[in-house]
Parts: structure tokens; sequence; C-alpha cells
């Protein structure tokens, strides 16, 4: 084993084992903080897997989120459904609506793709807003119940803040887990061929767009499963989930943490925004702040923290 991955498998383990023990040192509100991030890191998951991963950039990720919250919310407020099945719902129907927008839009140049998600997060946003009599329009969904983790009706209901930061942490280390999987397999060799360069990939007989719609679609089910913990956290949901701010964070997220790396988006999450949860009080300052910061990271590290801490790591020392 190489002396990069024992640095990056002792940095997972310190880190999860720092997150382990978090609460029992922090107060209530940073633990609210630890919960949002490890909520978004899973549609930043699914952002980096298209955007780092395959290559294409993707507004539609809180379209997706979005989605997967209401769909988990509904099935829980009218069907008593538990956790579990509202969350792996989630995903799955995200996932099938990212299917049928993929199929054109994967098609067009970068720029028109780009264009084409953006619009449709505007749609999403439209339909949640107008279709009143299932999402109750601008008036939202309340009382959407707590997590059960039962097999059916009944079971453990979650409650307190540190009992909602340990189901966070769990999702979050399965959705870590599944995306390694993923680009360690030959489908995400073949995505970062393609990332790389998609001619040359497609004349060694690189299914392009195939693996591409493949990232489209599991970036939709990383969304969704996000959106299902959001909703189930917050009890609440309404059209303003699907607002260009969220869309906005998540590419602060991956940007600012090192798109294509894991690491670098798992630090993007808690850094990024933690910083966003501070400046809650002055929500106009949020956007200039997160504005600047994006042209920091574009002129200062494009590549993004992560990488640039792991070159200066490995830049060797020499003796005075």
């Amino acid at each position: 084993m190489g002396s990069d991955m024992r640095l990056r498998i002792g940095g997972f383990a310190g880190f999860l084992a720092l997150l382990l023990v978090a609460p029992a040192f922090l107060g209530e509100y940073q633990v609210h903080a630890l919960i949002v991030s490890l909520t978004f890191l899973l549609p930043a998951l699914g952002l980096n897997l298209i955007l780092g991963y395959a290559g294409m950039l993707s507004f539609a990720q809180m379209a997706f989120f979005g989605i997967g919250a209401y769909v988990s919310a509904l099935m829980a407020m009218r069907w008593g459904t538990p956790f579990w099945l509202n969350f792996l719902a989630a995903g799955v129907v995200a996932g099938v609506v990212a299917l049928p927008l993929g199929i054109p839009a994967l098609r067009l140049r970068k720029y028109s793709f780009v264009m084409c998600t953006l619009g449709f997060a505007v749609i999403a946003q439209t339909l949640a807003k107008n279709w009143v009599s299932v999402t109750r329009g601008d008036l939202g969904l309340s009382n959407v119940p707590r997590p059960m983790l039962g097999l059916w009706s009944g079971g453990i209901e979650i409650r307190g803040i540190t009992s909602y930061y340990y189901l966070a942490l769990g999702l979050s280390v399965i959705a870590v887990l599944a995306f390694l999987a993923i680009v360690s397999s030959p489908a995400g060799r073949y995505m970062i061929a393609i990332r790389e360069d998609e001619t040359l990939a497609a004349s060694v007989g690189a299914p392009t767009w195939r693996y591409r719609m493949a990232a489209f679609v599991l970036s939709g089910v990383f969304a969704g499963c996000g959106g299902s913990f959001y909703v189930h956290y917050y009890t609440v949901i309404s059209p303003t989930i699907f607002d260009p701010y969220y869309g906005n964070t998540l590419l602060v997220i991956v940007l600012g943490g090192g798109v294509g790396t894991l690491g670098g988006v798992v630090a993007g999450s808690f850094i990024f925004v933690a910083l966003s949860e501070v400046l809650r009080v002055a929500p106009d300052i949020r956007m200039i702040a997160y504005g600047l910061l994006l042209i920091v990271v574009v002129f200062g590290c494009p590549e993004g923290l992560l990488p640039l801490l792991m070159r200066k790591l490995r830049r060797p020392t020499h003796a005075t």
C-alpha cells in the first residue's frame, strides 16, 4: 500500500473518529450545523459524480433534492410508511425522474446541458408552487413525521439533536461507501476517461453516453436520499427548497473542496455549510460571501482546497 493511500485511509479514519465523539464536546447549535453539513453531503456527492467524474455541470441537483424531500414527506404523511422506505423511495423516484431528463439533455453540448438542467430546476419549483392539491403550494407541508426506525408501523422514533446527528452520520457513511464503490468500479474509470478526453474514450469503444447517463441518474439518487433526510429532520418543506441558493451551496462545496475527489467534497460540506450556518443571521451578506468565495476558489486554488493541501503534504522537505 502506497504512502498516499495510507495517508488517505488514516485521514478518513481519524476524521470519522472525530465525528463520532463530536456531540460530547459541542453545543446544540454546533451539532445542528454538523447535521446540516451531513445532509448536504449526499447531494454534493451526486454533483461530484456528474461533474467530477463525467465532466458535466448540472443545476438539477437541488431539483432532485426537492423531489426526494416531497416524495418522502408525502409518503410519511399519507401512508405512514417508515423512514427507511421513504428514504429509499425518495432516491429511486429522483433517479427515475433523472432518466427521461437525461435522455435528451446528455445529447447536448456542455453549455446547453447546463441551461437544460437549470430550466428543469425552475420547472420543478413552479410545479411545487402550483400543484396545490399535492404540495399545498407556497404554504408547503408541515408536521412531517419524525423518522421511525421500524419494519412498518411503530419502532424507534428519532428524537433529540444527538439521535438525528448519529442517524445523519450513519447515512452519510453509507453514501460515501456507495460513492467509493461506484468510482472504483470499471464504470467509474470509464467516467474519468470520458471526462479527460471524450473523443479518445469513444475511439477505444467506451459507451460515453451510457456512462454519463448512469452518472446523471445516480447523482439524482444521491440527491433524492439527501432530500428525504432533510424533510424528516426539519419536518417542514416548501418550494423554497428549489431556490438557486442551495444549488450554489452544492457548487461551492464541490468546487471549493476539490472536484473529482471524495475527501474534498466531504471536507467542503463541513467547511462551507458551516460558514453558511454562521452567516444565517445575515442572509444578504451570505450570498455576497458565497460569490466572493467562488471567485477566491477559482483564482486562488482552482483544483480545490484538498488537492492543494495534499500537494503541499507530498512536497519533499529539504534539510537546511
